[in-house]
């Protein structure tokens, strides 16, 4: 009786456990799946928010670009200020909605703009990426929504193509030199291919190339060959040689990498004189993170090379596959800016590097020449403008003085001696119709780099920028294939602007609205001709829209370039020997926060940098 009641209140105790890990089970169970379904929501909500982001990102890409296109192609903000004026949250501009199949929609527009300065725009955009649950078409208050601000600026900033020594926007050539006939002591790049044929220059610096999809025909963006370059001991030695030929204009050449004066590569001393410098070694900085010294730069990536003499192998060193991508050129069309420029223009420099006074702070733009008869000097523009053509020649004695930014509405020919700091802007050509030379040039050699940029600060610096083409030489004499070939297709070629509209190639040949062929002078032939020497000299920083060229060296003393030719096409052919170009490194930015020696307002390029994102929230379901 006992045994059978044990095994009866065993029986019971059995189900009670039961019942409870049944109970505790349901609960789990029903645990489970509210945990489960709490992270289904979760994930799916999460989802949402992302998909509605990516929404509202597409919505502010294609606001920016549809803003960045015109800005781009014009290099102005006459259609981009009325576009986006008076933007406010309850009335937003340049409004855009888009529907992207499978995904979801957006709605996008600026809510604010603003112009800190004539060469700035900021605006807000703010983008909202939601999704259509019921399909009909409109955002209801239970669709899902992300709302992003993003902070934009678009800016006329100083375009990198004075960085080189030479720069070609369609491709880059250099025919028939031997390396002791043309020695480049600088960079030099193309937004397209870079080619040297029947010889090899020799180049003491960077060489790049771009893919140009743009150009007819397209260019894939390849340095053909690794010119000859000096080693840095050959380059020292050279630069020390007094009675060598390399050694004219010696105080011209870049200083060559010495530890000793600049520090190991990564210090902060040779941090702060690296982008001034020619070394030999290319490589990448692991401080900055950035590529030093002489390297070729194509579609293919960046590799450093080493060629001393011609007739060797170059020894390539592969330090990234990046590609090299294009650089932007300005462009000169809208001479209006300009005149607007000159005019308004002053002076803002009150103090040297050095401490002391600017005698000319303050100041506006002028362009002064002598004049024999009244034995003075002559202010020939008004307000910084000149209406017509200038003809300027400059003696030893009486050189051309030129303070700030001088816009010439026609032609300016220019020969002789140049004194002061600023920029010819000619809304036709620029004719260097003999050797132009500084009366105060700058000297870029010494031990103390601190005291020659100080006194450097101070040296004559010439910009002359051609809203048409820079013609050099005679014109009268052009002829066929010198230098006329140059100038029309197929050397020059046609390409396609960032919005699909053909640009036909440039033709020095054709006639303009003058009735003048466009390599020729509205000046009259006769006169040109007259007053036209041998360009042997150029001590300037040359920009043009179309073609920088023509016969320099026909005095049979060679030719010696002290500065920058930045062009489309480039035409340049030498008659006697030997060429060499020195890059004025007064007008290079070295760093983002450190800007050049010498501000001439040289022409600007349009960029645009994004400066905040903002996300404004999530909502879904009301």
């Amino acid at each position: 009786m006992k045994l059978l009641r044990v095994k009866k209140n065993n029986r019971g105790a059995a189900l009670i456990t039961a019942l409870v890990l049944t109970s505790l089970l349901a609960v789990a169970g029903v645990s489970y799946v509210n945990m489960a379904t709490q992270n289904i929501r979760t994930a799916s909500r999460r989802q949402k928010e992302i998909q509605t982001l990516n929404l509202a990102d597409a919505g502010v890409q294609q606001c920016l670009l549809n803003l960045w296109l015109p800005f781009q192609e014009n290099q102005n903000y006459d259609s981009f200020d009325p576009s986006c004026q008076g933007a406010s949250v309850s009335a937003p501009m340049a409004a855009i909605t888009g529907t992207i199949p499978g995904a979801g929609n957006f709605a996008t527009g600026v809510i604010s703009w603003s112009d800190p300065d004539s060469y700035d725009r900021v605006v807000i955009v703010r983008s909202v990426g939601w999704l259509d649950l019921n399909n009909d078409g409109t955002l209801d208050p239970g669709d899902p929504t992300k709302t992003i601000d993003v902070t934009v600026e678009y800016t006329l900033q100083r375009s990198p193509v004075f960085d080189y020594t030479y720069f070609i926007n369609n491709y880059g050539w250099m025919d028939g030199f031997q390396p002791d006939q043309l020695i480049v002591n600088g960079d030099m790049r193309a937004n397209g291919d870079f080619n040297f044929t029947d010889g090899s220059a020799t180049v003491n610096g960077s060489v790049y190339a771009a893919q140009n999809l743009l150009l007819v025909p397209q260019s894939q963006g390849i340095v053909n060959t690794p010119p000859v370059k000096w080693t840095n001991t050959t380059y020292e030695a050279n630069e020390n040689t007094q009675t060598s030929d390399y050694a004219i204009n010696e105080s011209r050449w870049r200083p060559v990498y010495d530890q000793n004066i600049y520090g190991a590569q990564g210090s902060s001393n040779y941090e702060a004189w690296a982008p001034l410098l020619f070394n030999s070694t290319g490589q990448l900085d692991t401080t900055s993170n950035s590529i030093t010294g002489a390297v070729i730069g194509d579609s293919a990536g960046i590799n450093s090379w080493q060629l001393p003499t011609e007739g060797g192998t170059a020894t390539e060193s592969l330090i990234t596959q990046n590609p090299t991508q294009q650089i932007i050129m300005p462009d000169l069309n809208d001479l209006s800016y300009y005149q607007n420029l000159s005019a308004t223009y002053t002076d803002t420099l009150t103090t040297y590097n050095d401490g002391t006074p600017n005698p000319h702070a303050g100041q506006g733009a002028y362009l002064e020449t002598w004049d024999p008869a009244t034995q003075s000097y002559h202010t020939i523009s008004t307000n910084g403008n000149i209406s017509g053509s200038a003809i300027l020649t400059g003696s030893q004695a009486n050189p051309i003085i030129i303070h700030g930014p001088v816009t010439v509405s026609q032609d300016v020919l220019i020969q002789g001696y140049v004194s002061g700091q600023g920029t010819l802007y000619a809304g036709r050509n620029v004719h260097i119709i003999g050797s132009v030379i500084y009366s105060d040039p700058p000297v870029f050699q010494g031990p103390d780099q601190q005291a020659l940029e100080n006194a450097n600060q101070k040296a004559d610096l010439l910009g002359l920028a051609a809203r048409g083409s820079a013609m050099m030489g005679d014109t009268t004499q052009y002829g066929y294939p010198y230098p006329l070939y140059y100038m029309e297709p197929p050397f020059t070629l046609g390409r396609y602007d960032a919005n699909g509209n053909w640009i036909p190639p440039f033709n020095a040949t054709e006639t303009d609205s003058t009735g003048r062929m466009l390599y020729q002078s509205v000046v009259p032939d006769n006169i040109l001709h007259a007053l036209a020497q041998p360009v042997n000299q150029m001590d300037c920083i040359i920009y043009t829209n179309f073609v920088g060229g023509g016969d320099i060296g026909t005095g049979g003393d060679g030719l010696y370039f002290n500065g920058s030719i930045i062009s489309k096409n480039e035409a340049m052919v030498v008659w006697s020997l030997p060429m060499r170009e020195n890059y004025d490194n007064r007008i290079k930015e070295m760093s983002l926060t450190k800007q050049p020696l010498i501000d001439i307002d040289l022409p600007r390029s349009p960029e645009v940098v994004q400066s905040t994102w903002q996300d404004r929230g999530f909502s879904w379901g009301g």
